[in-house]
């Protein structure tokens, strides 16, 4: 007896709307992000059929693009090109492509590592392309909404409809921890049930990363050092950047650190969060807080044996990281802190004003957790939006007339 088992539709992805609003205007659209968030399965389910599919991880596939690259670009029917990192030299062909015959949808780009940054990228698409990135499933994608937290609603309503607007939410209660260990690659969020077997699988994903990707980025010959470069990066999840006292922590001199941690977040592993100021060029200086790309693997490379308070914090920002770069509409993701070391966990910076946000591992918030949030609101008066804190609890209430506490699985 022969068994045909069903095939699974992939669940929806919040970049789905994104990615065809950029194709129907631009040549092409670059969709970047870290190896294994879903890159190849968004543009195979993109208008199946209709758009021819090519994946330079195929080596036939990139000996043809170093060979006759116009065998892969020309032709009437839209292309595909996945993994395009793995000959960067292609997108100079894709630039005289497009010049000679410039049409919307054209080339559908994808890539495991931020092409901005790549070393030997010499031609840029600069007016030719649209760029996407796909991060980590967030929960709500998890459960199939297709959708990151309510961000958007928040922002759109009222700061005083704001209790109505979370508590009417069908959102359900739900344990943080489980979902900081299985982060939001696909397969070891929706497929894999037990930590051991995660385990299994995210040493596969290092392995990958060390031993392919991380070569077709850059020539690492000491992977040791920069695995225990990794590690530590972890082990830092929620605190400021110094590279100086991590270089010294891991016996690596600061160029080095310094070059590491670019390659990590060139390959989105690695968020590096700027600091609010009004003067955005002191964002640039400031120190930056280290942050991870899915917390799944962060916690595996740390050997957490339990996730912290800033594994929390790290879900939020995972959480706000897709809904800024889904969203049309420019939006900033920054922290705030000052000189004598008041801290508000998010500034969410939109043309509507500034939202702060803390996030709070306790089940109990009160007054004195918003402290922060209130002096944010106090620096920058009507610029300002409510303060939202959010925990681990079940309720949510107005801490003080402008600080709401609510479930952090109310809003995620």
């Amino acid at each position: 007896m022969i068994i045909i088992q069903p095939v699974k539709k992939p669940l929806p992805r919040l970049a789905e709307r994104a990615l065809a609003a950029r194709l129907r205007v631009m040549p092409a659209v670059v969709v970047t992000g870290a190896r294994q968030t879903g890159k190849s399965t968004l543009s195979q389910e993109l208008s199946p059929g209709r758009r021819i599919y090519h994946s330079l991880d195929d080596l036939d596939v990139q000996d043809l693009a170093r060979r006759d690259p116009a065998a892969l670009l020309e032709g009437t029917q839209p292309v595909t090109l996945d993994e395009i990192q793995r000959e960067p030299e292609l997108l100079a062909a894709i630039k005289r492509s497009i010049d000679r015959k410039r049409t919307a949808g054209r080339f559908l780009l994808t890539g495991s590592a931020n092409l901005a940054m790549l070393r030997g990228v010499s031609e840029s698409l600069a007016g030719r392309a649209s760029y996407l990135t796909l991060w980590p499933m967030t929960r709500r994608e998890q459960r199939g909404e297709g959708r990151c937290g309510l961000w958007d609603e928040l922002l759109a309503a009222k700061d005083a409809d704001w209790r109505d607007l979370l508590s009417g939410d069908s959102a359900k209660p739900e344990d943080w921890r489980p979902l900081s260990r299985r982060g939001g690659f696909p397969t070891p969020a929706l497929e894999l049930e037990s930590d051991a077997d995660r385990s299994i699988w995210f040493d596969g994903y290092v392995r990958t990363y060390l031993e392919r990707d991380l070569q077709a980025i850059s020539t690492i010959t000491a992977l040791p050092d920069f695995r225990r470069l990794m590690r530590a990066a972890c082990l830092r999840v929620g605190q400021l950047l110094n590279q100086t006292e991590l270089g010294r922590d891991v016996a690596m001199a600061q160029p080095t650190v310094h070059r590491y941690l670019n390659l990590l977040e060139t390959s989105y592993l690695l968020v590096r969060l700027p600091a609010y100021a009004v003067n955005r060029t002191k964002r640039l200086i400031k120190s930056p807080k280290l942050y991870w790309g899915d917390t799944g693997l962060g916690l595996y490379q740390a050997g957490s044996p339990a996730p912290e308070g800033a594994h929390l914090e790290n879900l939020v920002l995972n959480d706000l990281l897709a809904w800024r770069d889904a969203r049309s509409a420019a939006a900033e993701v920054t922290y705030w802190r000052t000189a004598t070391g008041e801290e508000v966990d998010f500034v969410i910076e939109t043309d509507d004003g500034l939202l702060p946000v803390e996030v709070k591992s306790s089940a109990r918030p009160r007054l004195g957790d918003a402290r922060h949030l209130l002096s944010f609101r106090a620096e920058y008066g009507k610029k300002a939006r409510a303060g939202l804190l959010l925990h681990t609890g079940s309720q949510t209430e107005w801490l003080a007339g402008d600080i709401l506490a609510a479930p952090w699985w109310r809003v995620l």
